[in-house]
């Protein structure tokens, strides 16, 4: 199985701007990569458009997802709710030192599921403290949205800290391993579909052997070589393209 990379854009600037305005940022400078391995096309075939920009401050990792979809739902409100139910984003992060990985889930008002674990039957939650250290910011606001059916464009930017998952911003390692999804289990169109392919007989995104490589700093010919063997990224402001075209 092909294992994707990217390389994450370091942009320091990023720590000084409400998360808001980082949103409009990552979305205008930085090229966005897509959400489009279809898993478990027999049974789960409807794919969304999904895509996400990743980049590093000093002291923070932020991702931004760009969404499309059919429909919207937001039942869940509270922290360390099964979100993944709803209109859902997700993003898994393991350091190469070691075992355990991190697993951030997000629905589209911001609500998060998190934890970091060795296997996946045996979790440990997210303080509420580590909680509330990781800052959301969604276009969808943050009331429960019950399912609307049409067209919807959302996004939603999480900025997590380095610390948390055991990372120092002044001595970043060369790579780290991850993945990216978009799910909804409880949706009028259940899916679940990965940015890294995922090999299994049923949907699980607790695949560490199936996460693609985010690299922090990468030989400039290696990452040009690579990324001729991957997908085209999508071009800068995609957002504003898209929800100009939908009219949403």
């Amino acid at each position: 199985m092909n294992c994707k990379e990217l390389l994450v854009k370091r942009l320091p600037e990023l720590d000084r701007m409400p998360l808001h305005q980082v949103s409009q940022y990552l979305d205008s400078n930085v090229e966005h990569e897509v959400i489009d391995q279809i898993n478990w096309p027999d049974k789960y075939s409807y794919k969304p458009f999904c895509s996400f920009v990743v980049a590093v401050s000093l002291t923070r990792l932020y991702v931004f997802y760009s969404v499309i979809s059919k429909d919207l739902r937001a039942m869940h409100t509270s922290d360390l709710s099964p979100v993944a139910e709803d209109s859902c984003v997700e993003f898994f992060l393991q350091v190469p030192s070691n075992d355990e990985y991190w697993n951030f889930e997000l629905n589209c008002i911001g609500a998060l599921n998190a934890s970091h674990r060795v296997e996946r039957p045996s979790p440990t939650r997210l303080t509420a403290a580590e909680l509330e250290s990781i800052a959301r910011y969604s276009s969808c606001g943050s009331e429960m949205i019950e399912e609307q059916d049409g067209t919807f464009c959302w996004d939603l930017v999480v900025s997590i800290p380095l610390q948390l998952v055991g990372l120092d911003g002044d001595s970043l390692p060369e790579f780290v391993m991850g993945n990216f999804y978009k799910c909804g289990s409880k949706t009028a169109h259940p899916h679940y579909v990965s940015w890294n392919a995922i090999d299994g007989e049923k949907p699980d995104f607790h695949r560490p052997d199936c996460f693609g490589k985010l690299w922090f700093r990468k030989p400039e010919p290696a990452v040009e070589e690579k990324a001729t063997k991957t997908q085209s990224p999508q071009p800068k402001g995609l957002k504003r393209l898209l929800c100009k075209i939908f009219g949403k």
